[in-house]
Formats: C-alpha cells, structure tokens, sequence
C-alpha cells in the first residue's frame, strides 16, 4: 500500500462521515412525518400523488397490509418492465431501431430492477431504447430504491412501537423517499456529472471516421485505403448515473458500465461517483439512532461496518498493487510497472483511474449491494477478487442496499442478541423488546436461505450442461464466475465477475427466480419480525440487560458476522480464489 493510495482511501472515508448526520437527520425528518425544507417544492406533488392514486395518507397497516401493498406494487412493475421490453421496438424515442428484447431476457432484466438487483445479462447500447432506459430503467432505480427505504423505516417502526399493530403506510413512504429523498439528491449529482462530461442527450448513435488508417482482414491487401468507421452511443446518461449509484441500483446505461468515458469521464466524477455508492446506506445509519431515539445505536451500527469494511480495502488493493508473481517469475515487466504503481495489475482497470480507486470501487460498490464497476473483477488476482466476493457472501449487510442493507444487519444484531442471552443465561433483549422464539426463527429463515440458494445454483450450474455452456474458463477460475454471479443476483447486487455468458435461458431464468427470493421472502420475514416486536411493550432496561451500542457488543457483532460467514462459505471459496491464488503462489 502506497501513502497516496492510503490518502485515497481515507478523503474517500472522511467525506462519507461528513455527510452522515446532516443527511441522516433530514431522512428522519422525512419519514417521521417533520418539515424537511422541502416540503414547499415537494409537498404540493405529494398530495397530488395521494389524491389522483386514491392514497389515504393517514391510514396505518399492520404488516401484512404493508407487505401486500409492497409486494402488489412490485408485482405490478415486473410486469411493465417486462411488457415495456417485450414492445420496445412498437415504442417512441428508439433512433437506433431495437426489436423486442426476448423473453428470458426480459424476464430476467425485470425482476433485477424491480428487486433493486440491476444485473445486466445484456449490452444496453446494443438492446435498449431510449425509452427503455430512462422510462422503464431509470424510474425503476428510484422505486426499488424507494421501496428498500421504506422496508427499512418499517422495521425501525416495529422496533420502537409499543402495543401497536402499525408499521405505517407504505404508499406514504414510499412517495416521500422519492420526493424529498431520491429526487433531490439525483438531480444534485446528475449536474456534478454532466460538468465533468459525463452524456444527456436523445442524438441517434453517431458515425465517426477513425483518424489513423486500420488493416482489417477484408481490406489486408490494400492498407492504403483501408478506414473505418466508429460508431459512438448517445443517449440519456447521466439522470440514470446519478440514481444508479445513489439507490445502489448500479445497472449502467453501456455494458462497460462505469469503466466506459461517457458514464465516468474524469477521476473527479469518478470520485462523486463512488461517494454516492456508500452516501445513502452510510447515513440511514444516523437516521436508524434518530427515529429509535438513541443516536448511539446508529454510531455503534455504522462503526461495524467500517471496521468490516476498512481492512478489507487494504486487502484488495494491496493484492492488487503487488500484481501477478507469475509475472516476476518469468521477469516480465509489466506495463503497470511503468506507472506509479509498480508491479501492480492494472488488467481489466483504467490508467484514469487507476488500482486504488478500482479496487476501492469494487468494495464500496459490493458492500452496498450496488452493481455498478469501473473496472473489470474477473481480470483482479484472486484475493483482489476474493474481496468483492466476500462482500457478497456476507449478506448485504456491510452498508447494503438502501434501507435493505440495514435491515439485513438489524437481523444480525438480533442474532447477536440471542447468542449474548444464551452466553449469560438471560432472555435476551433490544432495545426494550424481549427477543423470543418466533423473532429467532425468522432471523434464523432470514441468514440460512440467502446461502442455500447461492449455493445450490452454483452447484446445479456446476454440474448440468446448460450451466457449463455458459463458462469460458476452467479450474477454480471458472468456479469462482459462477459463485460471484449467484452471490450477486441473489443479494440484489447486480455486479459481474464477467467471463460467464449469462445471457441464456438458464441463467436468466434461474437467475431471475434467485433475485425474487433474495429481495421478498427475505422481506416477509422482516416485516413479520416487525409486526411482532410492535405488538410488544417496551420494558426498561436492567442491571442484567446488554447495552448494545459499547465496543463489546459491535466487537461480538462482528465476530458473529465473521463467523456465519466463514462456516457457511469457506468450503466453496477454498475451491474457488484461494485455491486459484495458492496455485500462482506454487
């Protein structure tokens, strides 16, 4: 590790922090029902909206109500992205002429945006309209990102109500994290991005005449004359940039995603860029300790992730600064040599970036369930891969998705919890709530069925024909293309190891189904733990009682993540990047 690559990483780190308790106090104001600002701009839409869609924006649901009401909407948007594909090519704003997308494919892009996943088993510059892509795409961002906010202030509601069976209104939530949330913040950076050159234009793909002569094979007998031409996609770029990092949807408007000039021009828009990623999920923390009156437990659960979180990107990026040892072995030189960075691999990374702010991207971007990538994880060396990957495997919970990342590590501090009772012998407690059989049984549904699923696709992808067609490397290489995909789709990421074909009836579909039961049986289980701890009455806190915001308990938080993590996926991994890293050590 470099001291300009520390430095990187630390301005990268302190602007998170900056902004967590401003963005996370307006946030609970937003949903605790308080003047946020901007409620003069906004809340004359807002009542619109209530009064044209027939919401009633006092009535409360108990939490079967406010999961029909999630799971009917989102329901309702699979099936328009889906249909809006199927008929693209019937649909306006589409200068490049695209046909229907196909069925499997269709289905699978549905159900990745809709769930907030965005995995991308197409070329958007070669399969989507314009219409497509900011209509369909682009509104999606902000529902599903809508929608895992307001999963998350459901439960925040279950854990401080006290006898009641109210979680609040889902149709309310929902309206104010796009108004005064989503919408504001993305209009922000959508400027920032536009500033630094990234595209927002509706031009047909423009045709341009390359500078320099190139042999082609037709033309190898005449390379006199020999020219060709470039053809450059346009289109509505940065409105969709701008929600995909800060709703940690990451699904990118080209297939390079954010490696590609027109999405991420300069360091600095790769900078606001990556800032976004953690912005959101970082400050849902500050709002977590607002709404439970107690803003420790925010500080406490935001502390864990960091500690998770920073050592782990100097893993990462020293693995990949050390570059490839075959490479020494046989004294080549590779060109990253020639850089600041010596004998680092900057395969499959961009010079304008560089190996710090990839592999920071790459970990900022896996542990906030974003799927968006500036460079390409399956040229890293396996540990730098390896990292990524880990993220995946935890469970979404490091930051996380926004409002679902939180939820996720809500759950473990339950866990966490109950493991603390058994140690002492005590029923165990949080944050005035007893944790009692039914609470642990559905912690218990919600931590074993993301790795089940991961790991049985992974297996029958391993091992059926339809699977093994889609793999162009062998060997733990191989393997590990496979577990990352599923790890991805089924913890709503969205990003790719690449080096698999996905784009098949059985990746799509059975990729498809991983993300509907990542994103909603996941969801029932917290919505029922939340309706359940709301019908409690909160009881004060004793001599026997674990506080929940000292260093013991986040360092036995962590231990307990650590731990679930390494028993359920190490025998899989050893076969996959460290069995690959062993071997360019031998």
């Amino acid at each position: 590790m470099t001291e300009i690559g520390a430095c990187q990483i630390a301005l990268y780190i302190i602007t998170i922090l900056i902004f967590v308790k401003p963005l996370g106090w307006y946030m609970a104001r937003v949903y605790e029902g308080q003047s946020c600002g901007l409620n003069n701009v906004f809340g004359f839409f807002e009542r619109f909206i209530y009064r044209v869609c027939g919401i009633q924006a006092a009535a409360e649901m108990n939490w079967k109500k406010y999961l029909s009401a999630m799971l009917f909407f989102n329901f309702i948007s699979i099936l328009f992205v889906f249909l809006m594909q199927r008929y693209q090519n019937l649909l306006p704003l589409n200068p490049q002429l695209f046909g229907k997308v196909p069925a499997d494919l269709a289905f699978n892009t549905a159900t990745s945006f809709v769930t907030n996943t965005n995995w991308q088993a197409y070329a958007g510059e070669k399969t989507l309209s314009y219409f497509t892509q900011m209509t369909v795409l682009t509104v999606q961002n902000f529902l599903s990102a809508a929608t895992g906010m307001a999963l998350l202030v459901a439960f925040i509601r279950g854990i401080v109500g006290s006898e009641t069976a109210s979680l609040g209104n889902f149709w309310v939530d929902l309206t104010r994290g796009i108004l005064y949330i989503l919408i504001p913040l993305s209009l922000l950076l959508s400027l920032v991005l536009v500033s630094q050159g990234v595209i927002q234009n509706f031009k047909p793909y423009e045709k341009i005449t390359l500078l320099q002569n190139v042999i082609s094979q037709s033309a190898s007998q005449n390379p006199s004359v020999a020219r060709i031409e470039q053809i450059l996609p346009m289109g509505p770029v940065a409105s969709q940039v701008a929600i995909k990092q800060l709703g940690t949807n990451g699904g990118g408007f080209f297939n390079a995603n954010s490696a590609h000039p027109f999405e991420n021009p300069t360091p600095l828009s790769n900078f606001f860029e990556m800032v976004a990623l953690l912005l959101i999920p970082a400050a849902l923390c500050y709002t977590y300790g607002v709404m439970v009156k107690d803003t420790r437990q925010g500080w406490a659960i935001l502390l864990a992730m960091f500690i998770i979180f920073i050592p782990f990107v100097f893993v990462s990026v020293s693995a990949e600064q050390s570059g490839n040892p075959k490479l020494s072995q046989l004294g080549v030189s590779p060109i990253a040599q020639l850089s600041v960075y010596p004998g680092g691999n900057m395969e499959g990374k961009e010079s304008r970036f560089g190996i710090v702010s990839s592999a920071l991207w790459s970990c900022a971007s896996t542990a906030s369930a974003n799927g968006s990538v500036n460079s390409m994880l399956d040229s890293y060396m396996p540990l730098g891969g390896l990292i990524p990957l880990w993220f995946l495997l935890l469970g979404e919970i490091i930051f996380g998705g926004v409002g679902t990342g939180l939820a996720g590590m809500i759950i473990f501090i339950i866990m966490t919890v109950f493991i603390a009772g058994l140690m002492v012998g005590r029923t165990p407690e949080y944050l005035g709530k007893k944790i009692e059989p039914f609470e642990m049984k559905m912690t218990s549904f919600i931590i074993l069925i993301l790795p089940l699923i991961i790991l049985l696709a992974t297996a029958l992808a391993a091992v059926s024909e339809a699977g093994k067609l889609g793999i162009f490397n062998s060997g733990p290489h191989g393997l590990t293309e496979i577990l990352y995909a599923f790890s991805s789709m089924t913890q709503n990421n969205g990003s790719a190891f690449t080096g698999l074909n996905a784009n098949s009836f059985f990746y799509n579909t059975l990729g498809g189904c991983a993300m509907l039961i990542g994103r909603y049986w996941v969801a029932i289980a917290i919505l029922a733990i939340a309706g359940k701890l709301a019908l409690k009455k909160i009881i004060p806190s004793g001599l026997g009682t674990l506080p929940t915001h000292i260093a013991l308990f986040i360092f036995l938080l962590i231990g307990v993540i650590l731990s679930i993590g390494a028993l359920t996926f190490l025998p899989v991994l050893a076969l996959g990047p460290i069995a690959e890293q062993l071997m360019l050590w031998m």
